[in-house]
């Protein structure tokens, strides 16, 4: 399955050139999430060497590995492979890794993402974390350069993006449900050919809030629950606006 997530609010785990702020206060959350992704090229243009001469071999041109990243960034650039792993390190508590439930149904919680904090106090780290076994957002403050948590906050009712592991999830609740004969069938439709497995596809998500009209869907307002963007390829979507999977109680509801 091609795969990715949306990030309005997707992953893993972490992409370039991502933005996220998150407005905690007096224990009660507010959310906004800002995400970009950039893409970067590279093309060389140029004339072909010579052939070598009668008896000369061609010269050999080394391919060396690339520099390595730094340990440690500077400012607010973005985490390091190292500071990324020091920081869950220090983020997930004997506590959170004890009580919470990750989107499988293991303990501990699933990780969402990590970012620089955008202040001047040095390498701040927020670490964000969801509980699916108390359905709460936790975000976790690191000092990177003492090596300790300095916040702890967490809040029901917040629905941040989904990581990867949680669209592949919703994919496979979906495709285990009855429900799941609308991709299929969709999937044939654009396409002239038989749904294979989820290789065919490109999925995407955006995290989902009920409406008041919404009943068939009311507990997505306190569990976490996801809509799929699914592409059949070439810009054509399969329509499932009316498909909603809730990862917290693993179960698929059609809107209507």
């Amino acid at each position: 399955m091609r795969q990715s997530t949306t990030r309005s609010a997707s992953p893993g785990p972490t992409g370039p050139g991502r933005a996220r702020r998150w407005v905690w206060g007096l224990g009660i959350a507010t959310v906004s999430a800002v995400s970009a992704f950039g893409v970067s090229s590279w093309q060389a243009n140029a004339a072909p060497n010579p052939p070598p001469a009668p008896g000369i071999p061609p010269a050999a041109v080394s391919n060396p590995e690339p520099v390595p990243t730094g340990a440690t960034g500077v400012g607010s650039d973005p985490l390091t492979a190292s500071e990324m792993d020091k920081a869950r390190a220090i983020a997930l508590t004997p506590n959170l890794a004890g009580a919470a439930k990750d989107v499988t149904g293991k303990a501990g919680p699933e990780f969402l993402s990590a970012e620089i904090t955008d202040d001047d106090a040095g390498r701040r780290a927020d670490v964000y974390f969801y509980d699916y076994a108390a359905n709460k957002l936790h975000k976790q403050v690191v000092d990177l350069k003492a090596g300790k948590l300095t916040g702890s906050y967490a809040a029901g009712g917040l629905q941040p993006p989904a990581n990867d592991r949680e669209v592949s999830t919703a994919l496979n609740l979906l495709l285990a449900d009855a429900q799941g004969a609308k991709l299929r069938d969709g999937y044939a439709k654009a396409t002239g050919r038989a749904f294979a497995g989820p290789q065919d596809i490109t999925v995407t998500a955006h995290t989902y809030e009920p409406r008041p009209a919404d009943s068939d869907a009311k507990k997505c307002s306190k569990h976490r629950c996801v809509r799929l963007i699914v592409e059949a390829g070439e810009g054509t979507f399969i329509d499932l606006n009316d498909v909603i999977i809730n990862l917290s109680g693993r179960a698929v509801v059609r809107l209507g």
